[in-house]
């Protein structure tokens, strides 16, 4: 099967996004050019704010990539910060893993209407924005939260129950991937994705 080429504007768009991230020199310039981006039309439309993402002061211990941001993030302006992030805030605690100490970031940057999953070519537009962020945050290991995160890390055919678990060597870093809080949510306390996030951010804080 040929694959089928990007829709027309999608190389473009993310050349430029990836040419304006690469040329900040720091998180503080980077969050200031990424808050004003147009790349995506219809997100930006409708966005409140570009969600850049939360950084502690000074190397990050681990940091945290999530999905997209749902409507608390987008009012906000901060990476989970809705029912998802609260989850993720006691999984994290019960990890024995400090929030304040990661970054919390997402693969795209505004919210998608209706909470969708993001489209690929959104995905693509907004890529130069999260290499940029990991190069300058330079933390040893990543954990990529469901699946939409895991494909930007280990390619497009990731299948999460195949991957989750262990570590994965992505550019040096050491990325795990794991069930969103989300999925969690949905499946309840008792369900095999808070189990398997749980165990997950546990290994993770074992190797820090």
């Amino acid at each position: 099967m040929t694959p089928r080429p990007p829709a027309p504007g999608v190389g473009a768009a993310a050349d430029e996004v990836a040419r304006v991230a690469a040329a900040a020199p720091d998180w503080a310039a980077l969050a200031v050019v990424a808050s004003s981006c147009v790349a995506c039309p219809e997100l930006a439309a409708v966005r409140q704010h570009v969600v850049v993402g939360d950084v502690p002061v000074g190397r990050p211990r681990l940091v945290l990539v999530g999905e997209a941001p749902g409507a608390q993030e987008d009012e906000t302006g901060r990476p989970f910060v809705g029912r998802s992030g609260a989850l993720l805030d006691v999984l994290l605690a019960e990890a024995g893993l400090d929030r304040a100490q990661a970054a919390v970031l997402n693969v795209v940057k505004c919210r998608p209407p209706g909470n969708r999953t993001p489209k690929a070519p959104e995905v693509a537009r907004c890529s130069g924005w999260l290499r940029r962020q990991l190069e300058l945050l330079d933390a040893p290991v990543v954990v990529a939260l469901g699946l939409s995160s895991a494909k930007w890390f280990l390619g497009p055919r990731t299948v999460l129950a195949q991957v989750r678990g262990r570590p994965h060597d992505v550019g040096g870093r050491a990325v795990w991937a794991t069930y969103h809080p989300s999925a969690a949510i949905r499946f309840g306390p008792n369900g095999a994705p808070r189990a398997g996030l749980l165990a997950d951010l546990t290994a993770v804080a074992a190797t820090l």
